[in-house]
């Protein structure tokens, strides 16, 4: 088991470094145009393919850190360039997650790098849960699969709603979709399908033109009799039946098919908000000592100075629990208080917070697009919403530390 350390290794600070470097010299020169125009940056995910930024090699080393630190350094520097391109380039790796964390070895071994393609072939891939009338209530989805024993193909029908990467087909991209096998058992009766790219029945529906993150792709995807192979169940159907035995005879089952998803990227967008908050942090920093008021730079008065203290003490504080969490999970440590919930439930507050602040401190100039500020605010309202609001992380860890079903 690695130890823990504050001290990030030689590898770690060159992959910082080299993804910082990507970030402000390909990234923050075209971030506004992709943002005003709300359109997938094409070229910028293909600039990250060439250079193995973007490829399932480079994700398999990251997640084999045993420090679990490498990854939330990558999501950092990435948001710090622009939150919406960064989820443009690496939404892929949330699908993945739903294939290693519910796959087979030969299914995470034959579809992960499926997700990602070549340089000069790229795919992507989306990870289907929410739909309209199930957001936060996961136990109340109503995409259902039925398996079709005569051909040992499963079916699915039903619409998905708020993913990214959702039905795009300009690429070839993968959808792992949740879908209710057994609607009864809720939650408990869910279980992940792998959809290859080009399957009939699958579409795009709604795109979704949002307030921030805009240069990320965000849509429904309808299922209309999707019919997939068996072998495109992940974890497989032998599993499957075992455990929905269980669930029928009210015995305990594993942790569901997109709360393990979800429990593993939590820490993750933690890491993607500290990303925009320090954006913010350093641009209101730079801008306090530069713009003078009444004879004297800004930061010279307490009022601005503690806003800019409060700023970076608190960006400290939650990438502190982002790593802490990052390094349980790396290591098999059971997040026995909630403590990927409480990581991205900080991080996504203060990201709000610094972004407000900055705002405050620039003044009128902040509220205008003449300063990047105003975007960046806009871009993190989202971090309290998706992969579970604000509210439904109080109420995981509240539930974590009381060891009570707290409704």
């Amino acid at each position: 088991m690695a130890d823990f350390s504050l001290e990030l290794n030689e590898d770690q600070l060159q992959i910082q470094k080299w993804v910082h470097d990507f970030a402000a010299d390909v990234i923050r020169p075209v971030a506004p145009e992709y943002d005003q125009r709300e359109e997938t940056p094409w070229p910028v995910i293909e600039e990250a393919a060439k250079i193995g930024l973007y490829s399932w090699e480079f994700v398999a080393n990251v997640f084999a850190d045993r420090t679990g630190l490498t990854f939330p350094l990558v999501f950092e520097e990435m948001c710090w360039g622009d939150a919406g391109i960064a989820l443009a380039i690496f939404g892929t790796t949330l699908g993945v997650s739903g294939i290693v964390g519910n796959g087979t070895p030969e299914q995470i071994a034959e579809w992960v790098p499926e997700c990602f393609g070549t340089p000069d072939d790229i795919h992507l891939a989306a990870f289907a849960v929410s739909e309209p009338d199930a957001g936060s209530d996961v136990s109340s989805l109503r995409t259902r699969a039925v398996y079709d024993e005569a051909t040992d193909e499963w079916v699915l029908n039903g619409t998905k709603t708020w993913i990214t990467n959702g039905g795009i087909t300009k690429v070839p991209t993968v959808h792992v979709v949740v879908a209710a096998v057994d609607p009864e058992l809720r939650s408990r009766g869910h279980a992940s399908f792998v959809i290859p790219p080009g399957t009939p029945g699958l579409s795009m529906g709604q795109k979704f033109s949002k307030m921030g993150i805009r240069a990320s792709h965000t849509a429904e995807v309808v299922l209309d009799d999707v019919r997939i192979p068996g072998r495109c169940l992940l974890g497989g159907k032998e599993k499957l039946d075992e455990r929905l035995a269980r669930a029928r005879e009210g015995k305990s089952t594993r942790v569901q098919a997109a709360m393990s998803t979800f429990e593993a990227s939590r820490p993750l967008v933690g890491a993607q908000a500290i990303g925009i908050a320090r954006a913010a942090y350093e641009y209101a920093l730079a801008y306090a000592k530069e713009r003078v008021a009444f004879g004297r730079p800004i930061i010279m008065n307490q009022a601005i100075a503690f806003k800019l203290a409060d700023m970076k003490m608190h960006i400290d504080a939650a990438r502190l629990l982002v790593w802490r969490a990052c390094w349980m999970a790396a290591n098999g440590k059971r997040f026995e208080a909630g403590e990927g919930s409480m990581s991205k439930l900080y991080a996504g507050e203060v990201a709000v917070r610094a972004t407000e602040e900055a705002i405050q401190i620039l003044g009128g100039a902040g509220y205008v697009k003449d300063h990047p500020v105003e975007q960046w605010h806009r871009d993190s309202k989202i971090y309290t919403i998706f992969e579970g609001t604000s509210e439904i992380q109080r109420l995981v860890v509240a539930r974590a530390i009381s060891g009570l079903h707290i409704p």
